[in-house]
Order: C-alpha cells, then structure tokens, then sequence
C-alpha cells in the first residue's frame, strides 16, 4: 500500500530519467472506472468553480465549459486507503464534473517520484521523506497536497520475539523496499536508543511483511492504518516503534506530488485536479463508511479476500483525524511541518543533490512544497 517511506527503486534515478524531458505523462496503466454524471442537486455544474459547485445564477452569463484534460496519476502502492479521496472523487463523477480524466499508473516497480521527476506521470503519490529526497536530488517536482497530516509509519517486529526497543536491532536484518531514506530513518532510531545502527537490509518489497510475519526478517517498517490493522486481524501479534518517539519530528505521512513543467503549463487543470481530489478526501474524513464503500466498488476484485481491511482502516484514519490539520482543513502544508522534518533529514547529513554528494547547504524547504492549487 501507499508506502509511506517505503517504495521500491532509488528515487536517485529520477534525476537521471528526469534529463530525458519533463513533459506530461505517456503511457498509462488502466484507470479507474469511468466516472458518470454528477448526481442532482446542489453541486450539479453550471459554470465550473473550485469544488465543483455550480456558480451563482444571478448573471446570464455561464462560463465557457474548458475541454476535458487528462491528468496522470502514478499510484505508489496496490489501491488503499490512502488513495480514497481519488476513487471517490472519481466514482462520484467530481473529476468529470471538474473536466477531469484521471489515468491512475499503477504500481510497479518504479516508485512515483521517479515517474513524476521524469514527466512519465503527471503527478504521483510520495511522503514528505519521499519527496524530499527526490527534490533534493534534482527532480522537478512538488508536494501540492498533504494526504495525511501526520506521521503513520512505525517499525515492526514480532510481539513473541526478542526485539524488545529499537537498539536489539543492531546485527538483525531488515526487510525494506527499496528507498533509499528507509535505511538512515532506521539507524537513526537505533542510535537514538543507544544501538550502534548496524543491521542487514534485504529488499523484498511487497513481500517484506511476510517475512516479517513468518519470521524470515527481524523488522520492517508497517503503516498502522494498514499492515497493522491488517496483522490484527490475521492475529499476528506485533510490536511498534514509533519513529516520534525516538526523536524524529512529525511529518507529512503522504502527499501529492505533480511535475514542475506539468504545473508551469497546467494550472488550471491541476486546480480543477486539486479541487475535486480535496472533496473527495473530504468526505474520507467525515463518512468513513460511505468512502470505504466507493473505494472497494471502484477496485473490484482488490479486496476480496479481506474485505474488512479497507473499512477498518477507513475508520481508523478518519478517528484519528490523519486526513486534516488541526483546524479540520484537508490538504493544506505548511512551512513550520516542512523545515522541522526534512530539516531533520539535513541535518543529520542523509540528503543529498544530483551528484549523489551529501549537500552542503540548507535547502529552503518552503520551495518543496504548494498551497497555491488547492481550493
């Protein structure tokens, strides 16, 4: 699922693919289910506005209808909660009403800001480590929206075993994905329990938490609205480090990123994106029920061997709030949550620019990121 900091393939290349051009996106994968007309009512179009809602019917005059346009979305995990907003929006006919056709790129084994750096998607699904290790880099591309406010990953290993605190994972070995954050995050909250930060890596990927779950590896680093949930109910017993507690600040769990160029060319359209993307989070946040329900209907066959994942998981992002900010707004990033966790990554010397060198200089982290296409 949404691998929070954790997706297969050296978000590095991204700079290498990224000097192939930063154009739109190319080939797709197949899309969701076509959306169909909006139902009736108060949010039927009459000119388009931000959101989606009809303009006020005072003038005669109705707003030319733009041409539908195609935006690209490479998906960072298989369908999940933390891609709800976007299957309801499209299920509910918010992208067609917006003059949106949403192409989502399923996941393969290129993580999305590789995709998105490269101008192969238009925008994809990241985390703020995520990002910022790809902008850092050299990759075109920004966060246009926070998808969870806060931190929701966490370090796994067995309840039964004998990992009790982070430093007894010094010499064990870790099942990982890929990314090359993952590693320094860990050895980070080994060191900060007094470890040394000397462990073995095998990336399995998708099958890192089978490992885990059977023994084969000694940790791996779980999403709690998902695997844990997940671990639950298979009745395997789990015990978690949250990376907070070791003194990494909180982050930006899951954001959206979009291709510079695309954004320079596209800024109405990614408005038009943003506004029915951010309605679509917005009923996640308030009506776990009704958003699980269109996301399994828009992935048929997805959940079908626990269909009871999605809802849980559902619920358990909408009572813990991670969907919006303290003042009940979806999407919005700030400054403050940028400089304090990617600072962190600096600072601790783990980022570095398109030579592969560790930089030198602070990054002003307030160019990461936008407000500026939300509604």
């Amino acid at each position: 699922m949404s691998r929070n900091s954790l997706r297969l393939g050296s978000i590095f290349a991204a700079v290498a693919l990224a000097a192939s051009g930063c154009g739109g996106g190319s080939s797709v994968g197949p899309s969701g289910p076509p959306s169909g007309p909006p139902a009736p009512g108060p949010n039927t179009p009459g000119s388009l506005v931000p959101g989606g809602s009809a303009a006020p019917s005072a003038s005669p005059l109705v707003t030319p209808r733009p041409p539908t346009a195609t935006v690209t979305l490479a998906l960072d995990w298989t369908p999940n909660t933390n891609h709800t907003g976007f299957y309801v929006a499209q299920h509910s006919g918010w992208y067609a009403q917006n003059a949106v056709d949403l192409q989502f790129i399923p996941y393969a084994s290129a993580n999305p800001e590789t995709l998105v750096g490269a101008g192969q998607a238009d925008c994809g699904i990241s985390t703020e480590e995520g990002a910022t290790f790809a902008i850092a880099a050299g990759a075109r591309e920004q966060s246009v929206m926070a998808i969870l406010q806060h931190t929701a990953s966490e370090i796994a290993v067995l309840a039964g075993g004998p990992i009790t605190r982070p430093r007894d994972l010094d010499g064990k070995v870790y099942a990982g994905f890929g990314s090359p954050q993952e590693e320094p995050l860990l050895r980070s909250v080994i060191k900060a329990d007094g470890g040394k930060g000397v462990f073995t890596t095998v990336t399995l990927d998708t099958a890192a938490y089978e490992a885990l779950y059977t023994g084969k590896a000694d940790a791996a680093i779980t999403f709690s609205a998902w695997e844990a949930i997940e671990a639950k109910e298979r009745r395997i017993g789990l015990r978690t480090f949250a990376f907070t507690d070791y003194g990494l600040p909180d982050s930006y769990a899951v954001v959206l990123v979009c291709n510079d160029n695309w954004l320079a060319a596209n800024g109405d359209v990614a408005r038009r994106f943003l506004a029915a993307t951010v309605r679509g989070f917005q009923l996640a946040a308030t009506d776990p029920t009704t958003a699980a329900a269109e996301l399994i209907a828009a992935n048929p066959g997805i959940f079908d061997s626990n269909p009871s994942l999605p809802r849980s998981s559902a619920d358990y992002l909408a009572e813990q709030k991670l969907y919006v900010d303290a003042s009940g707004i979806v999407g919005r990033e700030t400054s403050e949550q940028w400089d304090a966790y990617s600072g962190y990554l600096y600072d601790q010397g783990v980022l570095a620019g398109p030579d592969g060198k560790p930089l030198t200089s602070r990054p002003d982290f307030s160019t990461y990121f936008t407000n500026d296409y939300l509604p």
